[in-house]
């Protein structure tokens, strides 16, 4: 399934953008099952949010720290494509953009620990600032 490249200008240009989206994001939910856990762990997690936040700005805090993962999750999966394109013999350079980028998806699941660690801490009162 090859895309074109946009030539299309406006509110057209946009809507083809959102189409090419949603084909990345079911791609990488068809084909790869961290993106599915992860998607569902966002899932079950915001309704969650709106129960622990006290402020509106903890709930958005709390919430985009899950699509942070969501989005590192879909760049991790695009690197390894575009590696697995490339061939597949053993390369250090591949195995390393592989490593490093499966290294942004473990930090940005250690950066929800800590988000919402900090927030939950704070709500009880065992942090303060």
């Amino acid at each position: 399934m090859e895309q074109k490249p946009f030539t299309s200008k406006g509110l057209a240009r946009i809507f083809n953008a959102t189409g090419y989206s949603f084909q990345g994001i079911r791609r990488a939910w068809k084909t790869e099952a961290a993106v599915r856990q992860e998607f569902m762990l966002a899932a079950l997690l915001l309704p969650v949010a709106f129960f622990i936040a006290q402020s509106l700005s903890q709930l958005i805090l709390l919430g985009l720290s899950l699509f942070l993962v969501v989005i590192t999750e879909l760049l991790n999966t695009a690197i390894e494509y575009c590696i697995d394109r490339i061939g597949s013999e053993r390369h250090e350079l591949s195995g390393a953009a592989k490593d490093i980028a499966s290294a942004a998806v473990f930090f940005s699941l250690m950066q929800v620990v800590f988000v919402w660690g900090c927030t939950i801490l704070f709500n009880l009162g065992w942090l303060t600032f």
